[in-house]
C-alpha cells in the first residue's frame, strides 16, 4: 500500500506511477480499461478523492482518456518524429511527395479539413511577407490527423498577386503541395526559417486538437524564402505537444 511518509510522493502520485508502469510494461495496452475509482479505493485502501487524483494525473498527461459513462482507457500513441531539414528538402516536394510523407512514413495520415480564402493581410503577416499593410493574401487553413488523431492545425499565407488563380488557392494543391506549385511559378523555396515556442492552447485549439487537460501546444512559425531571400509563404502551425518529437541535425 502506498504511503506518503518520510517525504515520499503523495499517495495519489504513487498510485499514478504504478498505473503508468503497468502501461509502460504492456500489462495495460491501448484500449484497455484502467482500474476505476472504486477499484483503486479497494486495492490501495484510499479515499475516493485520492483515487480520482491519481487518475487525473494520467488523464492530464494524455496517457489515458476518460469516456463518460464508460470508464478510463489507455490511450497510447507513438509520437511523430518531425525531422526539420529532411521534411523541407527540395528532393521531397520536388518529386511530388508531401511534407507529411517524410514525417508519417507508412502511418495513416490525412488532411481532414481545408479552408481557402482571400483576406487582407494582418500586420504581422504583411511584415513577414514584405507586403503593404492590408495587402490581399491567400489564406489556407488545414487540420491534419495521424492514425485517426488530430495532430496539427496549420495556416499558410501567400501574397494574392502570386497565388490567386493558381492551384495554391484550391483545396487540393496537387502533388508536392504548395512548394511544388511555387517552383512552377518560378518562386521555389530555397531557404526556410522557423521559430518555435510552447504555450497552453486556447479553448478552440484544445477542442479542435482534442487535447487532454494540461496538454501544451507547440507554435511553429515558418517562413519560406526564394534563392534571393524573398519571402513567399508564412506558415503558422499549432502542434499537439504530447504527440511530437522535434529533430534537428547540425554539423559541428
Amino acid at each position: 500500500m502506498p504511503t506518503s511518509e518520510n517525504h515520499s510522493p503523495p499517495v495519489y502520485r504513487e498510485i499514478a506511477e504504478a498505473l503508468r508502469g503497468a502501461i509502460a510494461s504492456g500489462e495495460l495496452s491501448h484500449g484497455d480499461r484502467v482500474p476505476g475509482e472504486n477499484d483503486l479505493m479497494r486495492r490501495y485502501g484510499v479515499a475516493r478523492a485520492t483515487a480520482r487524483q491519481a487518475l487525473s494525473v494520467l488523464i492530464n498527461e494524455g496517457i489515458v482518456v476518460a469516456i463518460r459513462g464508460s470508464g478510463v482507457y489507455v490511450r497510447t500513441f507513438r509520437p511523430l518524429r518531425r525531422h526539420g531539414p529532411r521534411r523541407l528538402s527540395r528532393e521531397l516536394w520536388g518529386s511530388g511527395r508531401s511534407i507529411w510523407q517524410a514525417d508519417a512514413a507508412d502511418r495513416g495520415f490525412e488532411t481532414d479539413s481545408v479552408e481557402v480564402d482571400e483576406v487582407a493581410a494582418p500586420d504581422y503577416v504583411a511584415r513577414a511577407l514584405d507586403l503593404a499593410d492590408g495587402a490581399p493574401v491567400v489564406r489556407r487553413c488545414r487540420r491534419y490527423r495521424l492514425d485517426g488523431r488530430p495532430m496539427q492545425l496549420a495556416t499558410s499565407f501567400l501574397a494574392a498577386d502570386l497565388a490567386a488563380g493558381t492551384p495554391i488557392a484550391r483545396p487540393d494543391t496537387g502533388p508536392g503541395g504548395i512548394y511544388a506549385r511555387l517552383a512552377e511559378l518560378g518562386r521555389a523555396p530555397a531557404h526556410f526559417t522557423e521559430e518555435i515556442r510552447v504555450r497552453m492552447p486556447t479553448p478552440d485549439e484544445a477542442e479542435r486538437l482534442e487535447l487532454s487537460a494540461g496538454t501544451p501546444v507547440l507554435d511553429v512559425a515558418r517562413t519560406a524564402l526564394t534563392e534571393e531571400n524573398t519571402p513567399v509563404e508564412l506558415n503558422e502551425m499549432t502542434l499537439d505537444g504530447s504527440a511530437y518529437v522535434l529533430q534537428y541535425d547540425f554539423d559541428a
